[in-house]
């Protein structure tokens, strides 16, 4: 006499199959508009970082990072503790004298990497004088994270002195 086995372990297990095969392409769908969404925040505050950065506006320009905040440049790494840490530190008419610098552009950036909290952002920047003159281009890394209820740049890296 043959054993007959129950068939119920193979309809189970179809049937979960099944239900995540027609579930995959919602959960990539949601997947792919939460990661939208968190490179249009990021975006949004590369925007604004520039922004306050050519207006020299120096509490608007730490109102795009989170802190701790570390900037590695110019051989070395920087660790802001917190935005009063960095407000000291920041003196964009002082950098505008010393390097005779008027504005920053964004040239490229490109997401490399993204979820729905945090984003990195590859980055081709150029500063220029009054005048409109070059003065340099640099490549750059940003990393933008999404803590409580806002965007913020944690940390950026860049071959800018």
């Amino acid at each position: 006499m043959v054993a007959v086995r129950s068939l119920a372990p193979l309809r189970w297990l179809a049937t979960v199959a099944v239900t995540l095969f027609l579930q995959a392409p919602a959960a990539a769908a949601e997947k792919s508009a939460a990661i939208a969404a968190a490179e249009a925040g990021a975006l949004a505050v590369m925007a604004e970082f520039l922004r306050a950065f050519n207006a020299r506006d120096e509490a608007a320009w730490a109102d795009t990072l989170h802190f701790p905040h570390v900037r590695i440049a110019s051989g070395g790494v920087t660790v802001y503790a917190d935005r009063a840490a960095f407000l000291a530190g920041a003196d964009l008419a002082q950098f505008a004298l010393d390097l005779g610098w008027d504005h920053s552009t964004w040239d490229d950036m490109q997401v490399i990497q993204a979820s729905a909290q945090k984003v990195h952002i590859a980055v081709n920047f150029t500063r220029f004088d009054v005048q409109g003159n070059r003065l340099a281009s640099y490549a750059s890394l940003y990393v933008l994270e999404h803590l409580g209820d806002r965007w913020g740049v944690r940390a950026r890296s860049s071959f800018a002195p």
